[in-house]
């Protein structure tokens, strides 16, 4: 095992959860680093004194992608976690979680 590996685990241990393999991992990374470059753009264009409508509008596109983000790891861990947990008998604390989870991205 890795000393990565290892920082992982224990951080996971920490927090009462095990590690998950993230089906949708390298599309979720690929999908936040252009978000990371967005974020960045967005700053150069403040730094610039760019029009206020035009940063707003990668703004807007920043939240959508970021939004997209958080739908798939609801979905995959809808899919994963919650269902395992159900399956294990220990649905009604998953769903209680989930739920917490959703909430905040109610809108």
């Amino acid at each position: 095992m890795t000393s990565t590996e290892r920082k992982r685990l224990a951080a996971h241990t920490e927090c009462h959860h095990p590690p998950v393999a993230q089906p949708h991992k390298q599309a979720l990374l690929k999908r936040l680093n252009r978000v990371a470059g967005q974020v960045r753009g967005v700053a150069q264009m403040i730094g610039e004194d760019r029009y206020c409508v035009d940063v707003l509008t990668q703004v807007a596109a920043i939240q959508s992608a970021l939004d997209a983000v958080a739908l798939q790891l609801l979905e995959d861990h809808t899919k994963g976690c919650v269902a395992d947990a159900v399956k294990a008998n220990r649905g009604d604390q998953a769903i209680t979680e989930l739920m917490t989870v959703v909430r905040r991205f109610a809108r």
